[in-house]
């Protein structure tokens, strides 16, 4: 029980040093807002060709990787996704 609060703790702790560190230089703030914002328009992306399925009989799941990889590469990632999902299937 000691062992799982000492772990909460270390991620709390490194957690907060991390935001600490982020918000510390001036350019960073753009950064993280520049990155969520990708965030939310890659999965904007995917929800809205999720609910073409019906047409487009393309359905991409909204996880982590498909997420992740949309927010890199933007909609070049997206038809990436695509292609190895036909590819694959």
């Amino acid at each position: 029980m000691i062992l799982k609060y000492t772990i909460w703790g270390v991620l709390i702790l490194s957690s907060l040093m991390l935001v600490m560190i982020v918000f510390r230089s001036r350019g960073s703030g753009r950064l993280v807002a520049s990155l969520g914002l990708n965030v939310v328009v890659a999965a904007f992306l995917l929800y809205i060709l999720n609910l073409l399925s019906g047409y487009t009989h393309i359905e991409l799941p909204i996880n982590t990787a498909t997420l992740g990889t949309a927010t890199i590469l933007g909609i070049p990632g997206v038809i990436l996704l695509i292609g190895v999902k036909w590819a694959l299937l």
